[in-house]
């Protein structure tokens, strides 16, 4: 039995020695990771096409009552506000709240028929810039409004072709007007009433008077404008600051209930006929890219090229391309810290060529 045992254990051993021998031998230098390509290794190749595209993107939103938008200065120059009297109800029409004034004249700003004033955002006789938000008004009855992110807001760039929202277990789809800038907004501000004992609304300040308060003032105005000093009553209180939002209304025969989710789908632009390629084809996202061109030998000939819209899965190549090109996919990779030229600059790609 001795015999048998020690023949047996001498058995094990002898396997044991076999099986760390061929352990031993799959690590040896030659061997490689069959899932991981060398860097720089064509994958395959693309060539440029031509179709429609449009720039799209879908936001989770709420259908909310009173919503506060904000409305932005047209131009560049010096904002004077018209003194407004308080109104009861929601305004009919649209209602003038200031006026731009540069060395091209006067360009009025107004809040929209179904809104009412709720704030200034700026000082009056401020400088503002186009684009920059001056005035909050508040939507009369339910909007639907959907927070953004800075990402979005760059995609979205204040553009919006066209929206379409979607309550969920809902009405929809149906087309939303978009109200305002979808900018964040600052606390809104509501001036103190002034004395004015005689009436006489030609002194009183009234927007305008940048030049000539004596023409401006009331002409042209909406509900309210011009009406001299307003007597503040309860209930009419400022704007509350805002998040990046995009606030739109539905049409009048959409049935909304506060609070219901919905989801918002924003067309920023439509381009028809574009050459677009893969975005995996491309280093760069925005702006200016770079595509590796090969040659009839297969050689990588890193071009410069100016793109545009993206859908996610082809991008615009607006100029550097002919279209008849054949691409490398994956594209170059960019090294940490090398902007595009006359654009942002790219994130390194891992999977591209490799750098000198």
């Amino acid at each position: 039995m001795v015999r048998k045992h020690s023949f047996f254990s001498a058995l094990a051993l002898g396997v044991v020695t076999v099986t760390v021998t061929t352990a031993c031998s799959s690590s040896t230098p030659d061997a490689q990771n069959p899932d991981l390509a060398q860097r720089g290794t064509i994958m395959t190749t693309a060539t440029p096409s031509r179709q429609d595209l449009t720039s799209q993107l879908s936001l989770n939103a709420q259908v909310t009552m009173n919503p506060v938008f904000g409305l932005v200065a047209p131009v560049d120059g010096e904002v004077r506000f018209f003194d407004l009297a308080p109104v009861t109800g929601t305004p009919t029409i649209a209602t003038r709240v200031a006026n731009i004034w540069n060395g091209n004249g006067a360009t009025p700003v107004d809040i929209p028929a179904g809104a009412a004033f709720a704030g200034r955002l700026v000082e009056e006789s401020a400088d503002v810039r186009a684009d920059m938000p001056i005035v909050s008004a508040r939507l009369g009855g339910y909007g639907i409004v959907a927070e953004v992110t800075g990402e979005q807001a760059y995609q979205i760039s204040d553009a919006l072709a066209s929206v379409e929202a979607q309550i969920k277990n809902g009405p929809g789809p149906f087309p939303c007007t978009v109200l305002g800038t979808i900018a964040a907004l600052p606390a809104g501000t509501i001036p103190e009433p002034e004395s004015d004992d005689t009436g006489d609304t030609g002194d009183t300040g009234d927007a305008g008077d940048a030049e000539a308060p004596g023409d401006d003032a009331g002409a042209g105005a909406g509900a309210g404008a011009g009406a001299g000093a307003p007597e503040l009553r309860p209930g009419q209180q400022p704007s509350e600051a805002t998040p990046m939002q995009v606030v739109c209304a539905a049409p009048d025969d959409v049935q909304l209930i506060n609070g219901a989710a919905a989801t918002l789908e924003l067309i920023s632009e439509r381009v028809t006929d574009a050459l677009v390629v893969p975005v995996e084809a491309v280093a760069g996202a925005q702006g200016r890219g770079r595509v590796d061109v090969l040659d009839a030998d297969g050689e990588r000939r890193t071009t410069d090229v100016e793109l545009g819209l993206s859908d996610g899965e082809v991008i615009e190549i607006v100029s550097g391309l002919t279209g008849d090109e054949t691409l490398a996919v994956p594209g170059p990779s960019i090294p940490p810290g090398e902007d595009l030229p006359g654009g942002e600059g790219a994130s390194p790609d891992e999977s591209g060529a490799p750098q000198p």
